[in-house]
């Protein structure tokens, strides 16, 4: 009878069952999970905020050349300013997604100053607006 129990003893092998391992899984996906999440919460974030530094160069560059345009122009040239995705004539590919609208207005009852405001778009979602007082 002791040869019987000594056999059984040697057969089993120690290791994890099936469950065992299912659950070590499960658990390290979870605490992977965990930890992964907030780096891209943070790619997102730091994605956006390169959106935002490259619309708000596009919008100063255009609030710049309406400044240097002559005073009495800057209406007939630059209110209703239109550019497309991709067309600010930059050539760089990084301001493919990028749109420029400008809208000049002015009191002719004050006609000293001239409200310019811009407002780039990315993918059709504001991302800066600049707006600059002009005088003569």
């Amino acid at each position: 009878m002791t040869t019987d129990r000594t056999r059984r003893t040697k057969t089993v092998r120690p290791g994890f069952t099936l469950a065992e391992a299912t659950l070590a899984m499960v658990l390290l996906g979870i605490a992977a999970a965990g930890v992964l999440l907030p780096f891209s919460g943070g790619a997102a974030a730091q994605a956006e905020g390169a959106r935002r530094t490259l619309g708000a160069v596009l919008a100063n560059d255009l609030i710049e050349r309406i400044a240097g345009t002559p005073f009495d122009l800057i209406v007939d040239t630059y209110d209703g300013w239109d550019e497309a995705e991709g067309q600010q004539g930059t050539g760089d590919s990084q301001y493919a997604h990028f749109s420029r609208e400008a809208t000049c207005a002015w009191d002719p009852d004050q006609d000293f100053f001239i409200l310019a405001t811009v407002t780039v778009r990315y993918q059709g979602r504001p991302v800066a607006t600049i707006q600059r007082l002009i005088g003569k």
